[in-house]
């Protein structure tokens, strides 16, 4: 197998985890927020906010593409294809797993809203811890194309 094919596969499981835990995630906040609009159509904008929270997660593997794109060439080596593939598959498996579980967390948020509670500020609070560690896997993807 030629080392660029390895490098792809990464990359296309970068995007497509990532892309597949935000569409769950994002998913997850818009089903709890459909039955809170029933008890509280005024919240909507909180809703909305909680709900597209998780598809942060997507972008981040869409960017790590632009961060690795650069190496993606024929002539790139087994050993930055490994990098590549590693990067790639470490990013896409945890932004997929924040992604579904920043859902739950805002989805837990946004039923609170729709009984009385006033929790938004800190649902997001609460739904950041998630997200960091998508960022954290971003940051590396960062750091291991650099060291290329």
């Amino acid at each position: 197998m030629e080392p660029i094919i390895l490098a792809y596969i990464g990359v296309g499981l970068m995007i497509g985890l990532a892309g597949i835990g935000s569409a769950i995630g994002v998913t997850i906040g818009g089903n709890a927020s459909l039955g809170a609009l029933k008890k509280t159509p005024d919240a909507f904008g909180n809703f909305l906010v909680l709900s597209a929270l998780p598809g942060t997660q997507g972008l981040y593997g869409f960017m790590g593409y632009f961060i690795l794109q650069g190496f993606l060439t024929p002539e790139i080596s087994l050993a930055q294809a490994a990098a590549v593939f590693g990067a790639g598959l470490a990013l896409g498996f945890v932004a997929l797993l924040s992604a579904i579980k920043q859902g739950q967390v805002c989805a837990n948020g946004i039923a609170a809203i729709g009984a009385g509670h006033n929790v938004f500020g800190n649902t997001l609070i609460l739904a950041v811890f998630p997200e960091l560690y998508a960022i954290i896997a971003f940051a590396a993807t960062f750091l291991i194309s650099a060291s290329l």
